[in-house]
């Protein structure tokens, strides 16, 4: 599903991401965790071109990410975004929100969008807030909003970029929550978080990394319970110690 050959990136000067090579299955969900300012964000941002890459390729569903020539608006309907900080447009309301997207890029129906979105909404647990305003919402109902809306272009793959990172502790539940569902309904899906419990039951493999490399790939058994690079074994240590 997704393919990353020996991809760099800079911003300035300063170099966030060397030399990656990975590849991401059908089906595959994977957590990318790491210190802050390892590169994790960036890395999911290039898989849909949110951030461009200097040198390398990227490949999603057999489309090269990057390439001249290459409709990033198509390519992104293929790939579902979740971001930290919700990113809903606060003047519309949630089924507006939801239908945005497939009313002018698909073309689709007004009606056939409308009951997909309520269809979307009854699966994150939000029928009953269709019109009610972005503002309105606590954070972990505007995240599951997102998600929703994510979806709401049957995307090929499902990136998070933190998705948890902006919600007081007690929203995180519902999240995770969600995305666990995503996940065991076969979903491919790479994640960027900190929520450790949720790569140990959820991911398919762990990728670790820090100051723009990937230092260890592992089964979340392995990499919680015999991590081999000693910086992952220092980085799980801290996570202990809080």
């Amino acid at each position: 599903m997704i393919e990353l050959s020996k991809v760099d990136k800079s911003f300035g000067h300063h170099q966030v991401l060397w030399s990656i090579d990975e590849s991401v299955a059908r089906g595959e969900v994977v957590v990318v965790c790491g210190p802050s300012g390892s590169g994790k964000s960036t890395l999911i941002r290039t898989i849909n071109g949110l951030d461009s890459i200097d040198s390398g390729s990227i490949t999603l569903n057999g489309i090269s990410v990057h390439a001249k020539g290459t409709n990033l608006n198509a390519l992104r309907q293929q790939a579902g975004f979740v971001f930290q900080q919700f990113n809903l447009f606060p003047h519309m309301n949630v089924l507006a929100n939801l239908t945005l997207a497939p009313l002018h890029l698909s073309k689709c129906a007004r009606r056939e969008a409308a009951e997909k979105a309520m269809a979307l909404l009854e699966k994150v647990g939000l029928g009953h807030k269709a019109e009610a305003y972005p503002g309105t919402l606590s954070g972990g109902q505007q995240q599951r909003v997102a998600i929703a809306r994510a979806l709401m272009m049957d995307p090929a793959v499902m990136l998070f970029d933190e998705p948890t990172s902006a919600l007081d502790p007690e929203m995180v539940g519902e999240v995770l929550q969600v995305m666990k569902r995503l996940a065991r309904s076969g979903m491919t899906m790479v994640c960027v978080t900190h929520e450790m419990n949720f790569a140990r039951e959820v991911a398919d493999r762990v990728i670790f990394m820090d100051e723009g490399k990937i230092l260890e790939r592992a089964a979340p058994q392995d990499f919680f319970q015999n991590p081999q690079h000693d910086r992952a074994r220092r980085f799980l240590m801290d996570i202990k110690k809080h």
